[in-house]
């Protein structure tokens, strides 16, 4: 198949572009001047130098011979002095995308949303969180920040477009680890500081975490396998831990001896208050944004039961994961000490 990538320069969009070409496929990846291309390393592909805020007509061109249109470009960041260009991006940027491929004659779209736009897990039986699906249902109102908000908006404008014969299919995936994290992402930037010794203490929060390749074969799963206007979490059943036990497992894998403080929550929040204030002097974005410890005050503990049952989700042990993931930022010049 021919395939169109936005966001093929960030950490899902790289993996997905190395997993597309060595399966056979070719692809073409739109891409901003000056973007960083080393996650793409050694994938041949066609650059297209766009945006995906340009008018629907002048993507389309761009799409034209392409079967399959994954669109994975979006605007993250807790904090910013102003979130109308991640609006534009994240909400304007995937109707045009979608219209775009839908007018090109691609025979699937796949979007990639977010699982902070699925329902928090619950407590069950002896007070024990049950992971949550695809069928939690959430309303805009819950989306407690600018991000989450986007994402929701741009999730249900993709449903909608569906509803209206588009061929798209949503993923959700959770929280990608692994190799090509060039920025690196929130998750992976945890993994540098603790390499790093520079994580002197932790926030009691939870996460799913899924080796990032999965979540790039989830996504050709779903362009392969996906029912229209569907969506599937990509994540994996044996990751739901917690901050304290990922930095134990990281512990047993380096040698390192995992950070024993907890920071209440309430202590992190009112620094994060404090470094947002700053901010607003400075312009630079604060270390922890008030929105990102609001969020860690919640267990995001998912289940990807349909995307493996659907799709045939591979399920690689988040141990290993870690373990590439450690490899990769040791072997690219993240750690500043052995």
């Amino acid at each position: 198949m021919k395939c169109f990538v936005t966001g093929a320069s960030g950490f899902i969009g790289a993996n997905l572009v190395q997993e597309l070409v060595a399966r056979g496929h070719t692809v073409r990846a739109l891409l901003r001047p000056g973007a960083n291309l080393a996650g793409l390393a050694g994938a041949p592909f066609e650059r297209i130098e766009g945006d995906i805020t340009e008018k629907s007509d002048d993507l389309a061109r761009r799409m034209e011979g392409c079967d399959w249109c994954f669109h994975v470009a979006a605007s993250y960041s807790l904090w910013m002095p102003d979130y109308e260009p991640m609006f534009r991006s994240n909400v304007l940027g995937t109707q045009k995308v979608i219209r775009a491929a839908f007018k090109a004659g691609c025979s699937r779209i796949v979007y990639t949303s977010t699982v902070g736009c699925i329902g928090l897990p619950r407590e069950g039986m002896a007070d024990r969180l049950v992971p949550t699906d695809e069928r939690t249902q959430v309303s805009e109102a819950q989306m407690s920040n600018p991000y989450k908000l986007s994402k929701w908006q741009a999730e249900m404008a993709a449903r909608d477009l569906a509803r209206q014969g588009a061929p798209v299919v949503i993923v959700n995936p959770s929280a990608p680890i692994g190799p090509r994290d060039v920025k690196p992402t929130p998750t992976g930037q945890v993994v540098v500081d603790f390499l790093n010794r520079a994580m002197p203490a932790y926030l009691d929060t939870g996460l799913n975490f899924v080796h990032v390749r999965d979540v790039a074969v989830g996504h050709i799963l779903a362009a392969e396998r996906g029912r229209l206007g569907e969506r599937y979490i990509l994540g994996n059943a044996e990751g739901n831990w917690t901050m304290q036990e990922m930095l134990q497992r990281m512990a047993g894998i380096t040698g390192i001896p995992a950070p024993r403080m907890r920071v209440p929550h309430a202590v992190a929040l009112g620094a994060a208050h404090v470094s947002e204030w700053i901010s607003k002097v400075t312009r630079k974005p604060p270390r922890a944004p008030v929105a990102g410890v609001r969020m860690a005050k919640y267990k995001m503990w998912f289940s990807p039961n349909k995307a493996v049952t659907e799709l045939g989700l591979p399920q690689t042990p988040p141990q290993q994961a870690l373990e590439d993931a450690i490899a990769w930022f040791r072997d690219h010049g993240y750690i500043r000490r052995r």
